[in-house]
């Protein structure tokens, strides 16, 4: 890269993102926020998604799950079992990122040690929908060790597969998806399955901009963020009630979002957005 020894190498041009950032031409892509137990969000959300491919056609449709399946809502073995048996009979293809948390529950079946750590931020929860508990003492290794036994006894191999073959980014045209965003100072190629996974105050504080619009959850936060260097879905589902997907087509954006029964009676509604 450095033409002669001691020559200074020219200045880089700085990487900016299309002004005018686009979905692959002839592909509808959806990407969907962090769910974390909320399968009574999801169901509906992916009805609606269903419906509008079969409105799009003959454009192909492509969802993106931002990851952040389990923990802290009431039914991650749902979400997991609803999400694995998703089929590309509708046309649609399905693509599934891995979210710290995700990330969590196979480092505890790895290393029951982990439990302790896992357990809280929310760990439990997806514990106590496969039917497990944590330990009355929580520190008794034996106690750690036996659960994470039982709770690889007791994820189906489907489930298993599932999170086995959880990706760490996903890109479409001129959109780079990753659960928590890329870290500042690196290429998106270059980015550490931790930094994808993990990153948050220093992609969030940034003012640099990649080479593609960064679509992510991860931190959680009221609305849907939208600017020219980042999109962000995590709308605190498990306990806002709303959960958050966007829908990229061409140049256009769209919002939509799954909100919890209640006096709204559920619903499915389309938000404005003003990037």
């Amino acid at each position: 890269m450095i033409s002669r020894l001691f020559q200074k190498k020219p200045a880089a041009a700085p990487v900016r993102a299309p002004l005018t950032p686009a979905a692959p031409k002839g592909v509808v892509v959806w990407a969907v926020g962090d769910i974390h137990g909320r399968l009574d969000l999801l169901e509906p959300l992916v009805e609606a998604i269903i419906a509008d491919a079969a409105a799009s056609a003959p454009d192909r449709t492509m969802v993106v799950f931002l990851g952040d399946y389990i923990d802290r809502g009431p039914a991650s073995a749902e979400v997991v079992r609803y999400l694995a048996g998703l089929s590309a009979d509708a046309g649609i293809e399905w693509r599934f990122l891995k979210g710290n948390h995700e990330e969590a529950m196979l480092t505890f079946l790895d290393d029951p040690a982990f439990g302790v750590e896992w357990c809280q931020y929310g760990g439990g929860a997806t514990l106590r929908s496969y039917g497990l508990r944590e330990p009355d003492i929580k520190h008794r290794a034996e106690g750690w060790r036996g659960l994470s036994l039982d709770l690889d006894h007791r994820l189906p191999a489907a489930e298993r597969a599932f999170f086995e073959n959880l990706e760490l980014s996903v890109t479409a045209g001129d959109y780079f998806f990753a659960h928590a965003g890329a870290r500042p100072g690196k290429s998106l190629e270059d980015q550490s399955p931790r930094d994808l996974m993990w990153v948050r105050r220093s992609f969030l504080d940034s003012a640099e901009v990649f080479d593609k619009v960064v679509v992510h959850g991860h931190t959680p936060a009221e609305a849907v963020h939208i600017d020219h260097r980042r999109i962000g879905l995590d709308t605190r589902a498990y306990e806002s009630g709303v959960l958050s997907a966007a829908r990229l087509a061409g140049t256009g954006r769209t919002v939509l979002q799954a909100i919890a029964p209640g006096e709204t009676g559920g619903v499915v509604r389309v938000v404005p957005t003003a990037d």
